[in-house]
């Protein structure tokens, strides 16, 4: 009885330690994504201060790609209708 206690104490130790690993290792992977983030906060603010016409451009970039994102959708849009008009029509 006591031989069953004492295995059931190691596998509980092991459990332990493998919550433990696991539970490190996600804190450290999120350690790892937090400086990189970081440092590219750094890095952005480094090359606005270096030269303030990037960030006029930043924004041009930002707009363009807003404008084409709702172009992009419109047209997926028009392309459902399509679709949908053409299914019904084959019924």
């Amino acid at each position: 009885m006591a031989e069953s206690e004492f295995q059931q104490g190691n596998n509980d130790d092991g459990k332990t330690r493998e919550n433990f690993k696991k539970s490190t290792e996600e804190l450290l992977e999120k350690m790892e994504n937090l400086t990189v983030w970081a440092t590219q906060i750094v890095y952005d603010c480094t090359a606005i201060r270096t030269n303030p016409a990037l960030t006029t451009t930043m924004q041009h970039l930002e707009d363009a790609f807003l404008r084409c994102k709702e172009h992009m959708e419109k047209k997926r849009q028009e392309v459902l209708m399509e679709s949908r008009g053409e299914g019904q029509k084959k019924e």
